[in-house]
């Protein structure tokens, strides 16, 4: 006749099978085995490279004979990153002074204005509206309403 183990509640659990592998998970029971995705903080770039890989397209556009050293990109792919911050942060005051709860172009556009002083602030808003019609135009030229 074979032995029967009888386990106490309060007892630690024994390896039931060589091999399989008991895991504790906290949050619901689906059963799904499924593991939520960590957010990222705000300051952590993660996995990505920011705005490198744009950068060196930028660069191959307009010098397409040039390269560019990693510590260069470093600090430009920093330099991006804290403009955007700082446009970003802006236009949220912004809204929030007029009571809004959505961002609009008003609100970057004055926010661009803030952050880079003078004829910078100009051209970067003048290129900024270009590029968004030339892309509301590309996502409507293949398209007809119904």
């Amino acid at each position: 006749m074979r032995e029967i183990k009888v386990q106490d509640a309060t007892s630690t659990p024994e390896k039931h099978e060589q091999g399989k592998k008991t895991s504790k998970k906290s949050g619901g029971g689906d059963g799904g085995g499924k593991r939520k995705k960590k957010r990222r903080k705000l300051g952590e770039s993660g996995g990505g490279e920011g705005y490198k890989r744009y950068l060196y397209r930028v660069l191959k556009q307009v010098h397409p004979d040039l390269g560019i050293s990693s510590k260069t990109m470093t600090i430009l792919n920093n330099l991006m990153i804290d403009m955007f911050e700082r446009i970003a942060e802006d236009a949220a005051r912004l809204s929030d002074y007029n009571k809004r709860m959505t961002l609009s172009a008003r609100e970057v556009q004055a926010a661009v204005k803030l952050v880079l002083p003078g004829e910078l602030g100009k051209h970067a808003v003048a290129e900024g509206t270009k590029a968004i019609s030339s892309y509301v135009s590309y996502g409507s030229g293949g398209r007809t309403k119904k």
